[in-house]
């Protein structure tokens, strides 16, 4: 017998094609990000715009994890893609001028939205299938797209994406069928990521970083051969926890193991919090119907109070370069976007509000150009243009291959020679003689 909500769920549905063409002239279009963004009706906004029939729309979305026809090169100039975080395929619009950044804490994002700071009259994402009772998870990917759906005083039209590969979630991130205005079914496999490589120098700063985490601590991994190996070394630790922007593999790897139980875990205890997964297909299996994970929106997961109200709170970030007063430059090369702040400030913020908590940004002390010479990470200032993703007000802790340094409450002239002490053997001198004509000390 077909129930109400099945009646309602098929006078929904349009195809990629129909729904495309409810969008006007100016409009805000919003996706979730990564394998959030709804694929089938990317393509058919992307042929509306390649074919000039769409005038000043505005695409808000980033971490695309493979190119649709919106981001045919063609289509570029015909309307303003808008990213709060650069993944492969932003970053290479992004270099050429043709698509612009926002610079946004992920955890402001639900604040953003209800303040009606962003234009946007569209949301659209890809869920799981409707259960029995009419609602759909957004799955592994909660991230911002949910609570700008929830919390934007001026959406118009809500679209999801029907996919049966998005597993279902628990946690708060479910839409009742009665509240979306259109429903496209479309199947397609998620994207994975491949296994990134862990280097000798990763594995030293992750024997770096480990020795200060306790048993019983709650994690916050970022992505990337540092963060991998500080999850490959905390493997005899005991009763850890998560509470994460992104479940990665590697957290995955520490509970089959056994370390990761968050019995310990004294907010939303026994639970992990997250608000994306991004990894492997096993990774997604793992998250599908787990009543042991929660997914929320970033607006939720990202606030630097909620963070703190975890004890033994760590976070592990990755960073770019950092000056010698502590600045970290983990979004850009010089004035070149290349990610985005995403999470990285809420957790430094929220671990330090954290009884026991700490938050560590790591990085490589040294990088090789492509001319074969070889610059230290740590330099005396950041480059002209260099966007400051950590302030040296809010760093912690920073560590590379030759030590870890806790800058948080330090001088100027302490910091300099705490970090000149991590910088690579064959810069330090440099460094030092750079530091005494800038007055540091």
């Amino acid at each position: 017998m077909e129930t109400r909500w099945q009646q309602i769920y098929k006078s929904k549905i349009r195809t990629p094609e129909e729904a495309a063409a409810q969008i006007k002239d100016g409009d805000g279009i919003g996706f979730s990000l990564a394998n959030g963004q709804p694929v089938a009706f990317s393509n058919a906004l992307g042929k509306r715009i390649l074919a000039g029939e769409l005038k000043d729309v505005m695409v808000f979305a980033g971490l695309g994890l493979a190119p649709t026809m919106l981001n045919h090169p063609d289509a570029a100039d015909k309307f303003l893609f808008d990213c709060p975080y650069l993944g492969p395929v932003e970053r290479h619009f992004s270099k050429q001028g043709l698509y612009t950044y926002t610079p946004v804490k992920l955890g402001d994002a639900d604040l953003i939205a209800r303040r009606n700071l962003r234009p946007g009259q569209v949301m659209a994402m890809t869920v799981s299938p409707m259960d029995r009772n009419g609602f759909f998870s957004c799955g592994i990917n909660v991230d911002y797209g949910y609570g700008l759906a929830r919390e934007h005083p001026g959406l118009e039209c809500l679209i999801l994406e029907v996919n049966e590969h998005m597993p279902r979630t628990h946690g708060v991130n479910l839409f009742h069928v009665s509240e979306v205005d259109i429903i496209i079914e479309h199947n397609s496999p998620l994207k994975t990521l491949p296994p990134i490589p862990i280097t000798p120098e990763d594995e030293m700063i992750a024997h770096h970083i480990v020795e200060y985490i306790p048993d019983g601590a709650c994690l916050q991994l970022g992505i990337g051969g540092i963060p991998n190996a500080v999850g490959e070394f905390l493997k005899d630790k005991k009763d850890l926890g998560v509470h994460t922007e992104m479940i990665t593999d590697s957290m995955l790897e520490l509970w089959e193991c056994g370390a990761l139980t968050c019995r310990r875990k004294n907010y939303i205890p026994h639970k992990w919090v997250s608000s994306f997964a991004l990894g492997s297909q096993k990774l997604y299996d793992f998250c599908h119907d787990n009543p042991m994970i929660d997914f929320y929106s970033v607006g939720f997961v990202n606030r630097a109070s909620i963070i703190g109200k975890n004890d033994r709170m760590v976070s592990v970030n990755a960073t770019l370069e950092v000056d010698l007063t502590g600045q970290c430059a983990s979004e850009s090369i010089g004035s070149v976007q290349y990610t985005g702040t995403g999470g990285q400030l809420d957790f430094v913020q929220g671990a330090w509000l954290s009884r026991g908590g700490k938050s560590f940004i790591a990085l490589h002390s040294t990088f090789t150009d492509k001319a074969g010479v070889k610059h230290s990470k740590i330099v005396p200032m950041l480059a002209q243009g260099t966007f400051v993703t950590t302030p040296r007000t809010e760093v912690d802790w920073i560590v590379t291959e030759y030590g870890a340094v806790q800058l948080k409450g330090r001088n100027v002239r302490q910091r300099t020679e705490m970090l000149i002490s991590i910088a690579h053997p064959d810069f330090r001198d440099e460094l030092r003689s750079q530091a005494k004509k800038m007055l540091l000390i």
